[in-house]
């Protein structure tokens, strides 16, 4: 059953990284243009987030995994390679996690205080705040580059990646370890719940207001435009988070099983490490699920990527037939 296990693991990343790449290219070169009808802060927290979720594509999954699985021995393996490899793939999830929040975050001051949203939900705070985000994440991640010693040495080159015996012990490495683990997953998991339990809260509440004073709480039927425009928001936002939420799971509950009994993985049974990396692929699937989102969700994006999709077929349809012909 593992062998077929590792099989699957493998055929999968490879698709994991045909299809990641192109469909996040194509969220940023649609969302970047401002033509979906969302507001220009929403679409750059969405750019910024398709921009993480391609860097994880990059270096986790093709960099990582698939060179692991399809080109073992190639120069990635270098000790100084992999280390840098690690610092990106490390700083791109952290980046990808953290967008999420911030996206979150920002919905709920637009959907909840009012007062804020005039200050908050501006473009320049959608551009300040990814973008100290990501600056703060690559600091918090080079001490990771001195974490890792090479695993072998051949003919004086040194190779492959492993932590070293000092991060488990030396008490500094200790709370970083510990620092690590609060940013990624708990304290997002946690603010992502959060602030969308507040967001459902307040919209009940606002929902019963506005009904009982447009007189729909004896049963009549009037449209409020106000309400679509924020279901249409509300429902981004839920399926964005919400499939955060599903996704990065599996790996929240093997992280706290891991915490709470003192297992070490290197010590898992067959059916404990296969829970373990099913929780890394679907968190790294988590990278590629927004854009079949906005597609489903967003009507102009729907129309936008239609037009991009006819604009490339468009030309290769008429070289065919001028051939043919």
């Amino acid at each position: 059953m593992l062998e077929t296990f590792f099989r699957i693991r493998k055929i999968y990343y490879l698709i994991l990284g045909v299809i990641g790449v192109p469909v996040n290219l194509v969220a940023i070169v649609i969302l970047s243009q401002g033509k979906c009808g969302l507001s220009a802060c929403t679409s750059r927290y969405l750019v910024a987030m398709a921009t993480a979720d391609l860097l994880v594509i990059i270096t986790e999954v093709i960099l990582w995994r698939i060179s692991y699985y399809y080109f073992p021995g190639s120069f990635l393996d270098i000790t100084p390679v992999c280390r840098v490899i690690s610092v990106l793939s490390h700083t791109a999830t952290d980046c990808s996690v953290w967008f999420t929040v911030t996206f979150t975050f920002d919905r709920f001051v637009a959907i909840c205080c009012q007062k804020l949203k005039t200050k908050y939900c501006t473009e320049k705070i959608a551009t300040v705040v990814p973008a100290t985000t990501c600056i703060l994440f690559c600091l918090k991640n080079i001490p990771i580059f001195f974490t890792l010693e090479p695993a072998d040495i051949i003919n004086n080159v040194p190779w492959g990646c492993e932590f070293k015996t000092s991060y488990f012990t030396e008490p500094g490495w200790i709370g970083f370890d510990l620092f690590d683990t609060v940013l990624k997953p708990l304290l997002p998991f946690g603010l992502i719940l959060l602030l969308n339990a507040l967001t459902v809260r307040h919209i009940l509440l606002a929902s019963r207001v506005r009904k009982g004073l447009r007189g729909q709480s004896k049963g009549e039927n009037h449209s409020d435009p106000e309400m679509e425009s924020r279901r249409k928001s509300v429902i981004l936002l839920f399926t964005i988070s919400g499939s955060f939420i599903l996704l990065w799971l599996v790996y929240v509950l093997e992280f706290l099983y891991y915490n709470i009994t003192g297992i070490d993985p290197g010590d898992y049974n067959n059916s404990q490490y296969m829970f373990e990396h099913v929780g890394y692929m679907l968190l790294n699937l988590s990278c590629c699920t927004n854009t079949f989102i906005y597609g489903a969700t967003q009507f102009k994006f729907r129309e936008q990527l239609k037009s991009a999709v006819k604009y490339l077929v468009t030309p290769i349809s008429q070289l065919m037939n001028k051939q043919n012909n």
